[in-house]
């Protein structure tokens, strides 16, 4: 096979059978939350996200992220103090303890025997022969006020009562943005650049890597590194993008985003610093033998 096939061949999403798998375990998700009575007045939304819902997933991530989010209670912050107008809150009987609690009882029910919730954020469905593994996210509705406009996300409690603000619908609107400017090949680079960390984690050639932050990576290469004819060549200007605009400290403009394009990709607090992608483009350069 050449490099090319092989590359080819990485750029494609999950299997036909693991979609299957993905998409009976969504379903079976809600129909657990459906059934749970203390929900009936409960308002929920109910949504995929991640690379899952963004269709950047591949083998060996093929899990489900489900978020529910409690749309009965909003949280807001503001970026200066006066921009969040008064009386634009509101809260309700679900507290992250009641919904986490409520969340475990329904999925107990529906996966007997199949439940873990003993990590800090998301309760863990383990995978059968007939679902994969599966990340349930209780969260509540945010809302961010700036000086012009306003921002909504989720915001999710961890069992240690810190939290966190994701922005999943503006991240799969972003995705889908940019696959659309790049003539599709933004998340065929995406699932390229995950399986390249895989392979390289998995043979020890380098240390495994977060999938989001290679999802990251892939979507601050600009469009034209994805114009190329082929995939070798995809590959080697997108490696070399990241690793040429990732030397040297943080600049003060022109940082490079997260996805959804509401917060920087590195800064003191990100699990990822930019040696991380800079290294990795080297090493994935170096692994497939570039000049």
């Amino acid at each position: 096979m050449s490099l090319e096939d092989k590359l080819s061949g990485w750029t494609g999403p999950s299997s036909d059978t693991e979609k299957v798998k993905q998409d009976r375990t969504e379903r079976m998700i809600r129909e657990a939350i459906n059934s749970h009575t203390p929900f009936d007045s409960c308002s929920l939304n109910v949504f995929a996200k991640g690379s899952y819902a963004n269709n950047t997933n591949v083998r060996s991530d093929s899990d489900v992220d489900i978020a529910v989010e409690c749309t009965d209670v909003r949280y807001w912050e503001e970026s200066e103090k006066g921009n969040h107008p008064p009386g634009d809150s509101y809260e309700g009987i679900w507290t992250p303890t009641k919904l986490r609690a409520e969340l475990i009882s329904a999925m107990t029910a529906k996966f007997p025997g199949q439940v873990d919730s003993s990590g800090s954020t998301a309760i863990q469905i383990n995978s059968s022969s007939a679902r994969v593994d599966a990340d349930v996210v209780p969260c509540f509705s945010f809302r961010y006020y700036m000086k012009y406009g306003t921002r909504d996300g989720t915001k999710i409690f961890k069992k240690d009562g810190s939290n966190i603000v994701n922005y999943p619908a503006q991240q799969k609107e972003n995705g889908t943005s940019k696959n659309n400017a790049t003539n599709y090949a933004y998340k065929k680079g995406t699932r390229l650049l995950k399986r390249i960390e895989n392979a390289m984690a998995a043979d020890g050639t380098f240390r495994e890597l977060p999938s989001f932050f290679m999802e990251c990576l892939a979507y601050n290469c600009p469009n034209h590194v994805f114009s190329h004819s082929t995939w070798t060549e995809r590959l080697r200007a997108m490696l070399f993008y990241i690793w040429d605009n990732l030397q040297g400290d943080e600049p003060d403009e022109n940082r490079w985003l997260e996805v959804n394009e509401c917060f920087f990709l590195f800064h003191s607090d990100q699990e990822w610093a930019r040696k991380d992608g800079r290294e990795f483009a080297k090493a994935a350069w170096n692994y497939f033998g570039f000049e």
